[in-house]
């Protein structure tokens, strides 16, 4: 009927193992995919092949080749881990610093009692406040920032903004060491291009680790970087492999899959 496509083909199943048991999931049919893309990006998906796990610097010389946007397009790379993202043991989450910044300056808000909102002030931060500044968060959902963090003190009066800050990333935590006594130096950290990183509920983990316009050197050390953070973050609880796959792509760009040589 008029080329329509099926449900069938667009997704194929696929069984992943849990722990003991199993678990049905559908993906992307990726040809059925590709051929409703344009052209920039067919041709450059026609440059890859897909059964092949390219060497890390092969994989972001083959980034390069493959960016199909006029602008300069942010790195990504998309890890799918073996844990079970069900499991509150088995989140996995983290911080790190780039070794080679990019992209444009985030602002920060602290949610701090007066003294420490003065510190927040005097170090740079954007957006400073206190319990005024949860009630007009609640009161307006209003968000003009894209980092918080806050003293131990606000921890409990910021969970009546949870579900306005949690969904958007956004709500602080000790472990993604968002929650500090260290105001000053926090920010400090932020401002330099300290990241945080955590699975989603797939159990997959994305992160943006540079432009295109970097060199590749800056990419691969970037990338080395992220990977070790995320060895460094493996949940004690979590069994057999650890990370499943590693692919990068660029801003509306196909995927690579790579490895560590």
């Amino acid at each position: 009927m008029g080329g329509r496509t099926s449900s069938a083909d667009r997704y194929l199943p696929l069984t992943r193992q849990i722990g003991a048991g199993s678990v049905r999931l559908f993906v992307f049919n990726r040809k059925e995919n590709i051929m409703k893309r344009g052209k920039k990006y067919q041709a450059a998906a026609a440059k890859i092949n897909q059964e092949v796990t390219y060497p890390l610097p092969d994989a972001i010389l083959l980034l390069k080749e493959t960016v199909t946007t006029k602008f300069d397009a942010t790195v990504e790379v998309h890890l799918r881990l073996g844990i079970d993202p069900k499991k509150g043991d088995q989140q996995v989450r983290g911080t790190l610093t780039l070794p080679h910044s990019f992209g444009q300056a985030k602002r920060i808000a602290v949610f701090a009692g007066p003294e420490d909102q003065a510190k927040a002030r005097a170090a740079g931060a954007a957006v400073v406040g206190g319990e005024e500044l949860i009630t007009a968060i609640k009161q307006t959902g209003k968000i003009d920032f894209d980092i918080a963090i806050a003293t131990p003190e606000m921890m409990k009066p910021l969970a009546q903004v949870a579900k306005i800050l949690g969904p958007k990333g956004l709500m602080p935590s000790p472990k993604a060491e968002t929650v500090t006594t260290a105001v000053a130096k926090t920010i400090a950290e932020l401002g330099q291009g300290k990241i945080t990183f955590k699975n989603d509920a797939a159990g997959n983990v994305h992160l943006a680790v540079g432009k295109v316009s970097q060199s590749a050197d800056n990419l691969q050390q970037n990338i080395e970087a992220f990977l070790a953070a995320i060895k460094t973050a493996k949940p004690e609880n979590s069994k057999g492999t650890y990370i499943l796959n590693m692919s990068l792509a660029s801003s509306m760009g196909p995927g690579i899959k790579f490895k560590l040589v």
